[in-house]
């Protein structure tokens, strides 16, 4: 037994059992070697022939003994390094398996190499597979901002080598550096960070080079295949953990972008099925013979928007709230409206009021209104733009729709009109049945208000009034009333306003005449009153409500030839008007104070407020301009006339 494990002793410490007895050692100097081995560190001060100087060994023995302890130091420094290895591989893969910060990872990874190198600064360099560049992308121990920053061009420097070469490169000294091209940036970053020593190890996965982990000393310094083995074993290993890193990234990637598209496809299905239901909905309506209202309530239902249907003129015809009521006078309105109606679509408003959104009402190349959208909680995609459109289109249809039944009541309405104010008396036979026939009482047909506006304002003009008791419709091409209303003033009053909210027109003229007591006497009623609102009109008088009856002298005057009114105050006081306009005098003041108090001087002065003498050097003025003859009897009367008249325009002007 004690010659085998003698033996066994001899053959680790390198000597023969049966060497003679001066070749053998104590226990406690094998005890001693076996520390030195089991430390796995370098012999740097021959201990093991410290230790068997004591023992009674020849020189040969000591020389085998301490090779075999090192042979045995390097297989442990080998274990050692293999256990650090290990060590980090298996950290990285705990590390992978809780990703979830790529960028925490590679820092941790540059980390956990720095430690394993042993070197100055460790750092790894991402390949950009667009550009070719190398990145730096995370660094250890390294001080200099530049270099942290640091971008190598393709085919230069040491790191394009290996990823040209896809193997591990080094140099023991940079700057001798000389079978690689050099960049004047990479080579000051590295003065910069004072490196010269450095060990470039590609990181690859499959056919692709993902980057370049390095390890550099700030010292001159010749990498062993032990240290190059190693960080290459690190670095494949670094290389799964990018390439699975990225894999996961574009998984996750690849399912967000499909919870989103699942997402967007659930949109558009629930406003597939909105715009379905609207327009089920805006079917029914129109089959049902519903109107503008029932389309901005079921529009706006289904957008969760405020929705105002307005006509050819901007004036409102109906809203989702239910006040169909003004003007939309807006000008980014009406500038989305104008470019829906040359696109054909949904046009966005500019965000400076209560609409987001417009879309013109047309059929064919007929302007019928326009829808306006405001703002509200549901998105108006494309889906939502059409379905606006598509309400537009069934809008056109039933405004065509109830413009037919409208324009076939207002030609029934309208040829009964005709025949109630026409002079003719052969079409009033049978007068009084047809009028109750369409549901008029004729003891309500009273008073006979025209009312002048533009022409192509009528339209709306009548369907602002469409609602007016009694008749209404065309005649002679004015639009005309005959209502129960007893007041003349009142009722032009009332048609005046009536017609300016529909229309959004403030130039209206409406004239009445005094009640008729039967239906025989409306015709010259109407006469009446067209031939007074012929002459306003030619007098300039644009917006009124007039009583025909108080300018019936002058109606007398110039009904043959309405544009003659003006032509008759410009005769007989022009010279008057255009001195008091020239420079700021009263003389016209003046002259209708004289005229209405009988030519007398002191009467007027008195009423004016002033002294008689400035009233009669005004006088004095007015003949100068008017002539000697202006206060003999019939020149006066002409004169009084044309005062009246420009009295009467200024009047209209001030009161509209």
């Amino acid at each position: 037994m004690r010659r085998q494990g003698g033996g066994r002793f001899a053959q680790v410490v390198g000597m023969s059992a049966s060497g003679p007895p001066g070749g053998r050692i104590s226990v406690d100097a094998v005890l001693a070697l076996l520390d030195l081995a089991a430390k796995g560190l370098p012999d740097e001060h021959d201990a093991v022939a410290d230790l068997l100087s004591a023992e009674q060994l020849d020189a040969e023995s000591v020389a085998q003994v301490g090779q075999r302890v090192r042979e045995l130091q390097g297989v442990v420094a080998r274990l050692h390094r293999r256990d650090r290895e290990l060590s980090a591989l298996f950290s990285c893969a705990r590390e992978l398996a809780a990703l979830h910060d790529v960028d925490k990872l590679v820092s941790g990874l540059v980390r956990r190499a720095h430690d394993l190198a042993g070197t100055d600064v460790t750092y790894l360099s991402e390949f950009d597979e667009q550009t070719r560049e190398l990145r730096v992308r995370s660094t250890a121990g390294a001080i200099a901002s530049a270099f942290q920053r640091l971008r190598v061009p393709p085919h230069t420097g040491l790191a394009g080598k290996v990823v040209e070469s896809r193997a591990p490169q080094w140099t023991s000294h940079y700057a001798h550096l000389r079978d690689v091209p050099h960049a004047d940036s990479i080579d000051t970053a590295v003065r910069a960070e004072g490196l010269v020593s450095i060990l470039g190890v590609p990181l690859i996965a499959g056919e692709h080079v993902l980057g370049v982990l390095f390890a550099a000393n700030r010292s001159e310094h010749a990498f062993s295949p032990e240290e190059v083995a190693l960080l290459s074993a690190f670095a494949d290993n670094v290389a799964v953990v990018l390439q699975t890193a990225r894999l996961l990234s574009q998984a996750r990637d690849a399912a967000d972008e499909t919870q989103r598209a699942y997402a967007e496809l659930a949109q558009h299905v629930e406003a597939m099925e909105r715009a379905g239901q609207v327009h089920e909905e805006l079917t029914a309506a129109v089959l049902r013979g519903g109107g503008a209202t029932d389309v901005a309530r079921t529009l706006s239902d289904a957008l969760e928007r405020p929705v105002v249907i307005v006509d050819e003129h901007h004036a409102v015809l109906a809203s989702s709230d239910g006040s169909a009521a003004g003007m939309i006078d807006s000008s980014p309105v009406r500038s989305a409206l104008a470019e829906s109606r040359r696109s054909g679509r949904c046009t966005p408003v500019e965000p400076s009021g209560d609409f987001r959104a417009a879309v013109a009402v047309l059929a064919g190349d007929m302007v019928l209104g326009g829808l306006l959208i405001g703002d509200g909680a549901v998105e108006l995609g494309a889906v939502e733009q059409r379905t606006i459109e598509r309400a537009a289109q069934i809008t056109a249809l039933l405004t065509l729709k109830q413009d037919a039944v409208r324009y076939a009541e207002d030609r029934v309405r309208g040829e009964l009109l005709n025949d109630v104010l026409s002079p003719d008396v052969r079409r009033h036979s049978d007068l009084a049945a047809r009028l109750r026939a369409r549901r008029v009482r004729p003891e309500d047909l009273r008073t006979v208000v025209v009312a002048v506006v533009a022409p192509e304002h009528r339209r709306a003009a009548l369907r602002a009034l469409a609602s007016t008791s009694g008749l209404a419709g065309e005649v002679e091409g004015v639009v005309t009333l005959v209502v129960p209303e007893t007041d003349p003033r009142e009722a032009a009053a009332a048609v005046r306003d009536r017609v300016r909210a529909g229309t959004g027109v403030e130039e209206v003229l409406a004239v009445a005449a005094r009640p008729a007591d039967a239906l025989g006497e409306l015709a010259a009623r109407f006469a009446a009153v067209r031939d007074c609102s012929q002459v306003l009109a030619a007098l300039g008088v644009e917006s009124a409500a007039a009583d025909a009856d108080e300018y019936a002298p002058y109606t007398s005057m110039f009904a043959a030839e309405p544009a003659s009114a003006h032509q008759f105050v410009d005769r007989m006081i022009g010279p008057v008007l255009r001195w008091d306009a020239e420079r700021g005098t009263e003389l016209l003041t003046t002259l209708r104070h004289f005229v209405d108090c009988n030519a007398s001087p002191v009467r007027a002065a008195r009423r004016m407020g002033v002294h008689t003498n400035t009233v009669l050097q005004r006088i004095d003025r007015i003949t100068s301009l008017l002539g000697d003859s202006w206060r003999e009897p019939e020149p006066f009367f002409r004169l009084s006339v044309a005062v009246r008249l420009e009295g009467l325009r200024r009047r209209f002007r001030l009161d509209s």
